[in-house]
Parts: structure tokens; C-alpha cells; sequence
């Protein structure tokens, strides 16, 4: 038996932008699936990773680290407080702000959501040799960088 022949035309399988789309909902659909079966999604992941990365921040300094909106932060702070992966406290500073910090709780929830993703990607890029996937890792910053806005800019 033959296989079958794709029905997208041709032309279209060769515009950047469409196949860009078409990844990007495959990366985001494995990454979800992923993360939703420990009870997370990536912004639990975003928030964890820059707080590991750059220490405690305020919840506009995490929004402007990470790209998440700010009247999206505060939903996604209280599902990590609830689960004790942070901690919010007075900044010392100007007492009207908390600051955010992660806890020892949180260092194990990011360790387990690197482990997902880190499959997550493996998968995605099963079809390309470790040489492809570094170099598509590389062109799509180079793009990523070009096209979006500095963190904050929202």
C-alpha cells in the first residue's frame, strides 16, 4: 500500500509563516498536555523558571520577566501560593507591594515541570538531528527576538 499523499497543496507547505503556526500549535498542544496532567500550565512554569533564574521580584518585575500579562499575574501567583511553591511578603521597601519569592516546595514543582518539558521538546523535535534541532533552537531566537517586543512592553 502506498502512502498517502498530503492534501494540503504545495504551495502552501512552503510559506514560513503557516508552517511556524503549525509547529508552534504542536509545541503548545505537547506542552500543555504535559503540564495539565500534573495540574500546571506554562505560566506555573514561566514564573517558577524566573524566579529561579534571576531570585525574588515584585509581581510587575515577573511580568515584565517573563511576558505574562499583569491582570493575568495575580490568578497565577495565588495558584502557586495555594500549592506553596511561593511565598508573597511585604516588600521592606514600600510596604504596598509583595515581593515574590520561590520556596523549597516550589524548587521541587520546577524541577518536575523542566523534566515534562524537557520530553515535551524531545518529542517535538524526534524528526530532526540534534545539529537541526540546535539550529532551529537558534533561528526561531533570532526571529523571536526581531519580531516581539522587549518584556513589558504590553
Amino acid at each position: 500500500m502506498s502512502p498517502t499523499p498530503n492534501p494540503t497543496p504545495a504551495r502552501l507547505r512552503t510559506i514560513p509563516s503557516r508552517l511556524l503556526a503549525g509547529a508552534a500549535l504542536a509545541a503548545d498542544r505537547l506542552v500543555s498536555e504535559r503540564l495539565a496532567a500534573e495540574g500546571a500550565h506554562k505560566w506555573h512554569f514561566a514564573v517558577l523558571v524566573a524566579l529561579a533564574e534571576a531570585g525574588a521580584a515584585s509581581q510587575a518585575e515577573l511580568s515584565r520577566r517573563t511576558g505574562i500579562y499583569r491582570s493575568d499575574m495575580v490568578a497565577v501567583l495565588n495558584e502557586l501560593a495555594d500549592a506553596e511553591c511561593i511565598r508573597r511578603e511585604p516588600d521592606p521597601a514600600d510596604r504596598r507591594r509583595n515581593v515574590i519569592t520561590l520556596t523549597p516546595t516550589g524548587r521541587h514543582r520546577l524541577e518536575r515541570l523542566d523534566t515534562l518539558i524537557t520530553d515535551a521538546q524531545r518529542e517535538l523535535l524526534a524528526p530532526l538531528t540534534p545539529d537541526q534541532q540546535d539550529e532551529l533552537t537558534r533561528l526561531l531566537a533570532v526571529l523571536t527576538e526581531h519580531h516581539h517586543p522587549p518584556h513589558g512592553a504590553q
